[in-house]
C-alpha cells in the first residue's frame, strides 16, 4: 500500500458502500479519513451502517478515522464542516466526494416518466449539487496550501446508459465538474478527477441482488474497498497531476499501480464484471 501518513481526507457519505471503502482504502494507507454522512444510528436493512462505525473501521485498518455528521443537503453544514476540519488540523490533502441521496424506490424499475419528476432534484442536490458545494467550499484552503486533491465519485453511466435518465445526467454532470475544475485549479498544484467503480458489492446492491430486482450479477463486482485503493494509490503518485481532469476507471487504476481486491482478485472490465 502507498504511504499516505499525515494526510487529511474527507469522504462524504461514508456510512456505507463506495465512500466507506474509499475511506478504509485510504485509512490502509495510513491517512488520517474524515468520516461525513447524517447516519448516527444503524437502521438496518439495504441500508446498514453508521459514520461512527466506518470511522472505527478506518482506525482499525490503520489509519485514522474521525466522524463527523453532515447533512450535505445543508450548505450552512457542509461550510461549518470544512471550517472545523481546517481548524482541527491545519489542512485538507484529500476530498472525495461521494454523498448521494439514493430514492427509498430503486432507480432501475421503470423509465423516467414512471418516476415523480422530485427523483431528478433528489438525484441531483446531494449527488450533483453537493459535489459542487463541497469542491467550492475546499477549494481556497487547497489554493492557499499550494497542493490538494478532489474526487468526484460517478459512474460509468455518465458514459453509457445505467439505471434512469436524472442518474446519469447527474454522472456525466460530476464527470464534466472535474475535469473543468482541473482547469480552473492546474495553476495552484490542486488536482480534480473522477472516479469510476465497477460493479460494486455495496450492502445495498447485494440486499436487492438476493431478492432478484437488479438486472445484473454481482459475483464478478468490485468490493467498495477497491475504489478506495485506487484513490489511495492515485493520491501517493507525485505525478497524479498528468492525469487531472480525467475519468480514472477503478478497474484501469488496479492495473496501472499492480494492487488487487481485497479477496486477491484482479477485476475484470466492467462487461467482465456484469457476466453471470
Amino acid at each position: 500500500m502507498p504511504d499516505l501518513k499525515g494526510q487529511i481526507a474527507v469522504v462524504t457519505g461514508a456510512s456505507r458502500g463506495v465512500g466507506k471503502g474509499i475511506a478504509l482504502g485510504l485509512g490502509e494507507a495510513g491517512a488520517t479519513v474524515i468520516i461525513t454522512g447524517r447516519s448516527m444510528t444503524d437502521a438496518g436493512g439495504d441500508r446498514p451502517g453508521t459514520i461512527q462505525a466506518s470511522a472505527e473501521e478506518v482506525t482499525a485498518i490503520g489509519g485514522k478515522g474521525i466522524a463527523m455528521r453532515c447533512d450535505h443537503s445543508v450548505d450552512e453544514e457542509v461550510v461549518e464542516l470544512f471550517k472545523k476540519v481546517e481548524s482541527d488540523h491545519g489542512r485538507i490533502d484529500i476530498l472525495v466526494n461521494n454523498a448521494f441521496s439514493a430514492p427509498d424506490r430503486p432507480i432501475f424499475e421503470g423509465a423516467f416518466w414512471d418516476y415523480p419528476v422530485e427523483l431528478w432534484d433528489q438525484l441531483m442536490h446531494v449527488g450533483c449539487r453537493g459535489h459542487y458545494v463541497c469542491s467550492h467550499t475546499v477549494a481556497p484552503i487547497m489554493v492557499k496550501q499550494g497542493r490538494g486533491l478532489i474526487v468526484n465519485v460517478s459512474s460509468f453511466a455518465g458514459m453509457s446508459y445505467v439505471f434512469n435518465v436524472a442518474y446519469g445526467v447527474g454522472k456525466a454532470a460530476v464527470d464534466r465538474m472535474a475535469k473543468d475544475m482541473a482547469v480552473e485549479l492546474q495553476p495552484h498544484g490542486v488536482t480534480a478527477v473522477s472516479l469510476w467503480p465497477g460493479v460494486v458489492q455495496t450492502e445495498y446492491l447485494k440486499a436487492v441482488s438476493e431478492r432478484g430486482e437488479v438486472p445484473f450479477a454481482l459475483t464478478n463486482g468490485e468490493s467498495p474497498q477497491l475504489s478506495g485503493r485506487a484513490v489511495a494509490h492515485y493520491a501517493a503518485d507525485p505525478e497524479r497531476e498528468k492525469k487531472s481532469g480525467e475519468v480514472l476507471i477503478v478497474a484501469d487504476v488496479a492495473k496501472q499501480y499492480g494492487f488487487t481486491d481485497i479477496d486477491g482478485r484482479q477485476p475484470g472490465t466492467i462487461l467482465e464484471q456484469m457476466a453471470p
